[in-house]
């Protein structure tokens, strides 16, 4: 048993709590549920993970600007959108063992003040490949903070009802998070630049930053054991070129160098795992990252992370760009996945006990494949309830899949390894939304080029266009912008191309988002094991 500072206490006949009563209560009136100043600390917490998800999605409301002002291909601006998630992915599974060792809440002091510097930076940059960079930077500072969270949260909220619903409304706060971002995101664009949007979650991180340090304890069931170093590279390396070459690989002209890439992420991988298996102290403990109720929630919840940040990322440049949505009324659009987020996370908390973790997740992956179906029926004309129904759709799914996913793999991990557990969540949000955003963005680049080739080859003007042109032409809906600026004879029948072929391309990527999703929900159905089953792995780990 581990030592939460304090003796557990039971009291007969006492009223049973709800998860949130036993997530905020402090160990003064229960003695050992919840950390001294439990709700500053969660407080704290929330705030900080705050910033990692606003930084995760303001880039993808900015996309067209960006690419209107620097003239960048769907490839380029692709990678601006995915960096901070590419950052991040990359980073959190050895930045999660680097903390359990070395300290939870000093890597999370630091991650957040790297992310005050690394955001300052991206609202400076100069040119695309500036931002892409210092948008990876943002990640990476992001990888330092965002596991950390969860970790903490579980060192300090003991096992059960209390732990669930910290970590149900952590869930909820962290997607909201992600909403809220782009709702801010789209208010800024209307009243000033694109590069004020990287700033936006600076003074939220300046407010986490004093709050962690004020009530957040340092060193609370933390690891003794060396760090794998080797192993964290390793996985760095090959988790990087994964999300490089899937954003690639299908894009224009991108087939050979992504699928090198892939390639090497195989390679690379295989030597993680040959690494792990053979480590005196692996970063990741494959006896426990073999267990069914790690693994298959695990990957459960990549897909539908994924399928939320890929149907964001598409969604928001279908609807400036196909629907003529303002940036701000793009951000708005996406309320009510918020609210619908907030109004799972309590049903969601109390589903898992009541079902498990199985059909939980099988209940959000119902709604997410509804949410993806609704998507294919976008039209340049569509009324915006249609729109609505969709993101509040996915938001239900999001919360149900996410809320079971958590839990059964911190339930399945010691608390000593608490930073696996809380960086393979992490791996969900971040590798899940960088691996769908760029699968998806790559299908609608190439979907996009595609399309305008075939107008092009069409047009009974083809052969006056330049290669330059032409290539401008299937880059990018803001390169073709530009170039429609320049032929003012051709302007509306350049744009109603670009937007006949954006169209294409978004419902394409729609489309294999609803396959990925039926494939998760596949899997969750016939490899996890129903909730009696579950509850007697459960046991059997426990007598061992």
């Amino acid at each position: 048993m581990r030592n939460t500072g304090a003796a557990t206490v039971v009291r007969p006949g006492a009223r049973r709590r709800s998860p949130v009563e036993a997530a905020t209560e402090t160990s003064d009136t229960t003695g050992v549920d919840a950390p001294p100043r439990a709700r500053g600390t969660l407080v704290a917490l929330l705030f900080a993970a705050t910033v990692c998800n606003i930084n995760t999605v303001v880039a993808g409301i900015a996309v067209p600007d960006i690419g209107r002002q620097f003239g960048a291909s769907q490839t380029a601006l692709n990678l601006v959108a995915l960096a901070t998630g590419l950052g991040l992915s990359v980073s959190v599974l050895y930045l999660g063992a680097v903390a359990d060792r070395y300290g939870r809440k000093q890597m999370l002091l630091i991650g957040i003040a790297s992310t005050l510097a690394a955001s300052t930076l991206s609202s400076l940059s100069a040119s695309v490949e500036m931002l892409i960079v210092a948008q990876v930077l943002v990640g990476l500072a992001g990888g330092m903070a965002f596991p950390t969270t969860l970790s903490l949260i579980t060192a300090l909220w003991v096992k059960g009802s209390g732990r669930t619903g910290v970590i149900a409304i952590w869930s909820s706060v962290s997607s909201m998070a992600t909403i809220a971002g782009a709702i801010l995101a789209g208010l800024v664009l209307v009243l000033t630049s694109w590069h004020w949007v990287f700033m936006l979650s600076t003074p939220i991180a300046a407010v986490a930053f004093v709050l962690v340090l004020r009530f957040v304890p340092s060193h609370v069931a933390e690891s003794n054991t060396p760090v794998d170093h080797v192993g964290g590279v390793l996985s760095a390396s090959a988790l990087g070129a994964l999300v490089l070459g899937v954003s690639i690989v299908f894009a224009p002209g991108g087939a050979l160098l992504g699928g090198v890439l892939l390639a090497l992420a195989a390679v690379l991988l295989l030597l993680f795992g040959w690494r792990q298996a053979r480590a005196r102290f692996p970063l990741f403990d494959l006896s426990v990252a073999r267990q069914r109720l790690f693994w298959l929630p695990a990957v459960g919840g990549l897909i539908a992370v994924g399928s939320l940040g890929g149907a964001m990322f598409v969604g928001e440049q279908f609807m400036q760009s196909v629907m003529g949505y303002s940036p701000l009324q793009t951000g708005l659009a996406v309320i009510p996945a918020a609210v619908s987020l907030m109004l799972a996370a309590p049903l969601s908390a109390r589903a898992v006990g009541r079902l498990g973790t199985r059909d939980t997740m099988l209940i959000g992956y119902a709604f997410l494949l509804v949410a993806m179906l609704s998507m294919l029926f976008w039209r340049e004309e569509s009324a915006y309830p249609l729109v609505g129904f969709g993101f509040f759709m996915i938001g239900i799914g999001v919360t149900f899949v996410m809320t079971a996913s958590r839990r059964a793999l911190t339930s399945s991990t010691p608390v000593r390894r608490a930073g696996m557990a809380s960086a393979t969540s992490d791996l969900q949000n971040d590798l899940g939304g960088a691996v769908m955003q760029a699968l998806l963005g790559a299908v609608l680049a190439s979907g996009f080029a595609a399309v305008i080739a075939g107008k092009i080859a069409a047009s009974p003007d083809a052969a006056s266009l330049s290669d330059e042109v032409t290539r401008a032409l299937q880059s990018s809906f803001a390169s073709a912008e530009q170039v429609a600026q320049q032929y003012p004879h051709y302007t509306q029948e350049i744009l109603d191309g670009a937007r006949a072929s954006l169209l294409d391309g978004s419902l394409l990527a729609f489309f294999i988002g609803a396959a990925v999703t039926l494939i998760g929900a596949a899997a969750i159905r016939f490899g996890l094991p129903n909730r009696e089953a579950e509850r007697r792995l459960a046991e059997e780990r426990t007598e061992e």
